[in-house]
């Protein structure tokens, strides 16, 4: 588990796995079981649970907890305090550990602060979901949702601008100049 780098108030526990260039910041918890890929940065006071698994390349911001069944694949950036949930219908007297849905946070995606998915959703490839949004449904690759519950308000390039659709169908990125297309409320990246 060498290459990383930790602040001294960080706890890792014992069979865990963190990539190299990764660096985690003050009072967080890397739990036994979990993957943590390359070039990752976790803020302060971040969980990630036995299970979890973080991709290449992903930002975490402060006051992020990271639970079992939640997956975030390469370039995903998570916003300060963004909140997962792991079980539909807790309750402290009932035992729910094998009721678990998976969460899956697709590459490239974002995810504001203060933001709730609750479990079982995926967030699709470089989607954006607003401040203070909750997630209660897939949401698409590109789009952008917001609200509560989150719905879609429009859609975004890979470098998170807003898409806005010729009569043709065509949207390019003022940023990068991609071509995308929309097609049967899909969104696809032309060049």
């Amino acid at each position: 588990m060498g290459g990383y780098f930790k602040h001294d108030t960080v706890c890792v526990d014992e069979g865990c796995t963190i990539g190299e260039g990764t660096k985690i910041w003050h009072f967080s918890h890397i739990m036994t079981g979990c993957t943590i890929g390359r070039d990752c940065n976790l803020g302060q006071n971040v969980m990630v649970a036995t299970g979890s698994r973080i991709g290449n390349n992903v930002k975490i911001q402060n006051n992020v907890s990271i639970f079992n069944g939640v997956e975030c694949e390469d370039d995903v950036f998570l916003g300060p305090s963004v909140t997962f949930t792991n079980v539909i219908n807790p309750r402290s007297h009932v035992n729910r550990k094998n009721e678990f849905r998976k969460t899956m946070v697709r590459r490239g995606a974002t995810i504001g602060a203060n933001a709730t998915v609750v479990c079982g959703n995926e967030i699709g490839e470089y989607a954006m979901v607003g401040a203070g949004s909750v997630v209660t449904h897939d949401v698409k690759p590109y789009a952008l949702v917001a609200g509560n519950p989150a719905r879609q308000i429009g859609w975004v390039s890979e470098n998170g601008c807003r898409l806005n659709f010729n009569e043709k169908g065509e949207a390019i990125c003022p940023e990068t100049g991609q071509l995308y297309r929309i097609d049967e409320d899909n969104v696809v990246r032309i060049r």
